[in-house]
């Protein structure tokens, strides 16, 4: 077995208390319908420092799933905890929750945005977009939030460019800021 092929470890009571020990104090828990596990693979492949875990099936029947079905999944984005939960169609994704991935260059913005919204996503407002399970993210370049750290006139200019923007243009804040 390997982290994240579906599998489920053989329970262990001796692996148990160790493991409880190192899993951090605070994990970001997503509620999806059913797809967790596929979100987060994609989430490992597109983004750094990020990867499946675990996998854990249902013990029994619930009401999003039946018992053996994938229940949670652990998986890191960008080097945070986050655990997926497949509770079924109850709640859904809002703007409420957004991951904000810093982004060095127009490459790696691009990067990571076609990755989201050509992987069945949506574009949104000012470096804002949905992926196809609903969560929202943010791909913010550093150039933008270093000129709205600016203030004054540069970060005026470079607010009122990225609010006519969907997938932030680098070169274009850039432009702003300088005047």
């Amino acid at each position: 077995m390997t982290p994240g092929d579906g599998k489920q470890a053989a329970f262990a009571p001796e692996k148990c208390k160790e493991y409880t020990k190192m899993k951090p104090k605070n994990t970001i828990c997503l509620w999806f319908d059913k797809d967790a596990h596929e979100a987060a693979r994609f989430y490992a492949t597109t983004f750094p420092d990020s990867q499946v875990t675990a996998v854990h099936k249902a013990p029994a029947d619930y009401p999003g799933g039946k018992k053996g079905d994938v229940l949670t999944v652990e998986f890191t984005v960008v080097g945070i905890p986050c655990l997926g939960l497949n509770g079924g169609p109850t709640f859904k994704h809002n703007e409420a929750f957004s991951f904000q991935i810093a982004t060095e260059n127009q490459e790696e913005t691009d990067r990571y945005w076609n990755a989201i919204v050509g992987n069945g996503g949506t574009e949104s407002a000012c470096g804002w977009c949905k992926d196809r399970w609903g969560l929202s993210w943010q791909i913010t370049p550093r150039a933008l939030t270093d000129a709205l750290a600016a203030g004054g006139a540069e970060a005026k200019r470079a607010f009122e460019a990225m609010m006519t923007m969907k997938k932030i243009d680098v070169a274009a804040i850039q432009a702003a800021r300088r005047g």
